[in-house]
Parts: structure tokens; C-alpha cells; sequence
């Protein structure tokens, strides 16, 4: 009875490379975003997901190798089932197909299954943003304030401390869930933020999804909309989830390479025409739920190659995002980290999610850091004179105590208000 539930067809394997299979036979045709389970010669299962149809053939992409397959290879395939989240999925760490990556038995699953293909909810009443939220960095709190649910993007070249920062931010206990994505990652990072960045405790409250950058392109581009589905299935139960995506542009890539090998001519810089229809369809799906449902507030990290801000990728996703924080090399190199460029990084709400007088205190420290960075050459060569300006002598002497409340160790996290009142402090010393 359970093999005649899961079967839907049968067909078999036309042609077999190394970016996918091509299957015939099915009646009816197999269609886009099938599910489709062959054997190899050992008889382990592999799965596979229909990535373009023509005619009686579908062309899939593999969620592992194609060693061991060969044409005329017996498929089946399967119902669309989606993930069985449930809150047994916390503490683990887990495959983009739900499978344990930790060591421990397969997580309790849920009768209901949540899609890893879904639409965002109605626009029409989707709720509106919630209230101010801490991210623990003081750089992003003064300076690009975040409301509940909303998106961002933290956009750098490699190297530059993206996923540093973003363990930082995993530690904030702002929210109720913690789901993290790992797309295309280094493996040996994994248990680095697990053990050392997010902790025994972050952990209990977190569910983490892998692929490392080994992994195939479609267990990769899987484990983007995993993670979505996860959280939106605690969003679902009212909870406020903080969704950590490392990083959006491996996702792109996979989508790049599926898009490839299904035939589809390259466009902009390589990437084919569905990968800007892919971007828009998994970012809408984070932010504010329904009446009755909690949030998704998303924090995904973009790598801009070769510090081309306009590359893209880089420039399809600050389109969608709510907001951007700019990681800046030339910062880094200087020894203050996080690396985070306030005069490049926004956040498109903070007209809504600042009080009054931390307004006026962000925009003044951000004129004088601004008036301090467009004289340092000049200072520098020894042309300005001090009391040639007294705005210019208060930047040169102010943004050196701005920097330091800029600059913050790993792990070290405070709350929104300590933020501001350290920032405070910094503006109102203006003894030379």
C-alpha cells in the first residue's frame, strides 16, 4: 500500500551526463519541479527534479552523483511532498531533503508538510512591519535599524568578514527561531559556527540546513528554499524567525547551472533569463506573515566578485531587499571590524523604526564621518590647517570616537538602546 501511495509512474533514464539525467516513457509526461527516484548499480536511491520538459522527455538535475547510471535505467516517480517540519527539527542540523547531518536519528516529523515551492502571502494582507529589532552589531543597529520582518543584505567581497558577522548576528535573542542556510559554503565552517559562534544554547533554538560547496547544483539551489520553508512553517505558529542565508549569490549559482545544462542561453554575464525570476520568487517569501502568523526577518549575505557593487546578482537583490550594509576592504584591511561602510549601507525603514533623537544622533554621526573621510587626503598631505573650519575640526575630532564604538569583537553583542547610548556618548565628548 505505502509503494502504490508513493508511486505516481514509471518511465526510465534516456541519457545520463554529469548535469543531469533525461527521462522518456512517462505517461502522462512528466512535468517542471517533478520528482523522479532511479536506482544506481548498487541500488541506492537517488532523486532527481525535473528541470525542463520537451515532449515526452524531461531533463532533471540530480540532488546527488550520476555515478552508477546508466540509460534505460527503471525511474519513478513521485508525488510533490514538501519537508514534515515540526519543532523536533530544532538543534539539528540537517540536509536540504531533511535528511540528519549531525549524527543523530531523522528529526519527528509533522503530518503536515511544508512546500519548498510556494507563493508569498497576498500583498493585500500581508501585515506591515513589526517593532525595532536588536542585531547585536552596533554598526547595523545605529546606523541601518531593522524592523521585524524585514530583509537584508550584507554585500562583500570574499574575505572580508560576512560570515563572521553573521554569527554574530545569530546570537541575538531577539527572536524565537533561528533558521540558518549553508549554501555552497566551506564544510569545514560548519561545525566552526555551530561550536564556537552559535553555541549549545543557539543551537536548542535553531535549525541549520547544509550544502556545502561540493554538494551538486540542485542540492544546493534545495537548500535556499529548504530554509524557507522551514521558516515559514514556524512563522506559521506565530513565531518571530530569524532567517540566516550564507549566501544568496551560491544559491544564484546553482540556479546558473541548472538553467545551463537545461539548454537555456546565457544573458546577463552568463546567467540565464530564470535565475532573475528565481531571486524575486524566494526573497518575497521572507517578511511579515498573515493576520495571526509571526515573521521572517531575513539576513542574507551577497559576495560581491571582484568589489563590483553593480555585478548582476548583487544588483537583481538590492532591487528586492529592504536594505543593504556594505562590508568595505579598505576598512578591514585598516583593522576595524565588522567592516561595515555606514556611509554606503541604508535601511529603507528607518524613518519608521527610529525615535526622534536617535534620528538626529545617526544622521549627525553619519555627516561628520562623511566630512572626517573627505579631508583625511588632504590632512593627510599635511594642506588642512586646524581652525580653518570648526565643522570640519569637530568630524576630525569626533569620528576617531565613532570608530571605536563601530568596532566590536566576535561575540560580543548588546541591545538596541546600549547601542545608541554608547553612540550618544561618543558625540557629546567634544573635548579635544
Amino acid at each position: 500500500m505505502q509503494s502504490q501511495a508513493l508511486t505516481l509512474q514509471q518511465g526510465h533514464v534516456a541519457a545520463v551526463d554529469q548535469n543531469g539525467l533525461v527521462f522518456a516513457g512517462f505517461r502522462p509526461p512528466l512535468a517542471v519541479r517533478d520528482r523522479v527516484m532511479v536506482r544506481d548499480r548498487r541500488g541506492r536511491p537517488l532523486l532527481a527534479e525535473v528541470v525542463s520538459a520537451d515532449g515526452q522527455l524531461a531533463r532533471a538535475a540530480l540532488f546527488g552523483e550520476a555515478e552508477g547510471l546508466a540509460s534505460g535505467t527503471r525511474a519513478e516517480s513521485l508525488p510533490s511532498q514538501g519537508l514534515p517540519v515540526s519543532t523536533e527539527w530544532l538543534g539539528r542540523v540537517l540536509d536540504p531533503l531533511g535528511r540528519p547531518m549531525d549524527g543523530r536519528p531523522m528529526p519527528t516529523s509533522s503530518l503536515r508538510r511544508s512546500p519548498t515551492r510556494c507563493a508569498p502571502p497576498s500583498p493585500g494582507v500581508r501585515q506591515r512591519l513589526g517593532a525595532p529589532v536588536s542585531l547585536g552589531v552596533r554598526a547595523i543597529d545605529c546606523f541601518c535599524t531593522i524592523r521585524e520582518g524585514q530583509r537584508l543584505g550584507l554585500f562583500a567581497a570574499s574575505g572580508v568578514g560576512k560570515s563572521t558577522l553573521l554569527a554574530t548576528m545569530a546570537r541575538s535573542t531577539s527572536f524565537d527561531v533561528t533558521v540558518l542556510a549553508m549554501v555552497g559554503e566551506r564544510g569545514r565552517e560548519l561545525r566552526e559556527f555551530l561550536e564556537d559562534d552559535l553555541g549549545a544554547e543557539g543551537l536548542r533554538r535553531s535549525v541549520v540546513v547544509c550544502a556545502t560547496s561540493d554538494a551538486p547544483a540542485a542540492l544546493r539551489r534545495e537548500a535556499t528554499y529548504a530554509a524557507m520553508a522551514i521558516a515559514e512553517h514556524f512563522r506559521d505558529e506565530g513565531k518571530r524567525v530569524l532567517l540566516l542565508l550564507d549566501s544568496i549569490t551560491r544559491f544564484a549559482h546553482a540556479c546558473r547551472e541548472i538553467g545551463l545544462a537545461a539548454g537555456e542561453p546565457p544573458a546577463t554575464r552568463g546567467y540565464p533569463p530564470s535565475v532573475f525570476g528565481e531571486l524575486p520568487a524566494v526573497l518575497e517569501r521572507a517578511g511579515p506573515g498573515a493576520p495571526g502568523a509571526g515573521s521572517i526577518t531575513a539576513l542574507m549575505t551577497v559576495l560581491v566578485e571582484g568589489d563590483d557593487h553593480d555585478e548582476p546578482i548583487a544588483d537583481a537583490v538590492r532591487g528586492t531587499l529592504d536594505g543593504h550594509v556594505v562590508l568595505d576592504r579598505r576598512i578591514a584591511e585598516s583593522g576595524r571590524y565588522p567592516a561595515v561602510n555606514v556611509l554606503r549601507s541604508l535601511s529603507r525603514t528607518v524613518p519608521g523604526c527610529q525615535t526622534r533623537d536617535q534620528a538626529d544622533l545617526a544622521t549627525r554621526a553619519r555627516r561628520l564621518l562623511s566630512l572626517s573621510d573627505s579631508v583625511a587626503d588632504l590632512v593627510r598631505l599635511g594642506a588642512y590647517r586646524v581652525g580653518t573650519d570648526p565643522e570640519t575640526d569637530l568630524a576630525l575630532r569626533l569620528a576617531p570616537k565613532i570608530e571605536v564604538v563601530l568596532r566590536q569583537q566576535k561575540g560580543e553583542v548588546g541591545s538596541l538602546d546600549d547601542a545608541f547610548r554608547a553612540l550618544g556618548e561618543a558625540m557629546n565628548d567634544e573635548s579635544p
